[in-house]
């Protein structure tokens, strides 16, 4: 699927989801990865429409790499997988917390969580 950058790109999500969206002009919304459980947060990765839809319909995090510029499901790869639990969209609508159970590290380095290496400050 091609991407698309200043319109959004077909998708599959519900249109009544889709118009809710409030997206950077590069079509996408930032994705808060939390265990369920615990309330940790575990990562942030990019969602466009599609991203959306395949992550509420599969039960499986699917994010749009920047980087690579395709589609990545969290854990085919590297076996550490994020089963979602729930999904919803901020006051804004422009960001969107996944709740997850994590499988393995969530962080591409091998930590658990992305947030625990470079602390700024802790009270």
């Amino acid at each position: 699927m091609a991407r698309m950058t200043s319109s959004v790109p077909e998708s599959s999500l519900d249109p009544a989801i889709a118009a809710r969206l409030k997206r950077s002009p590069d079509g996408l919304i930032p994705a808060i990865a939390q265990q369920y459980d615990t309330g940790e947060v575990l990562m942030l990765g990019w969602m466009d429409d599609e991203a959306l839809h395949r992550t509420l319909t599969t039960g499986r995090c699917t994010y749009w790499s920047r980087s690579r510029q395709e589609y990545w499901v969290k854990g085919d790869t590297s076996g550490h997988f994020q089963h979602v639990r729930s999904v919803a969209l901020d006051c804004d609508a422009d960001t969107v917390l996944v709740k997850v159970d994590q499988v393995g590290a969530a962080c591409h380095t091998g930590a658990r969580t992305c947030f625990d290496a470079d602390v700024l400050l802790d009270k």
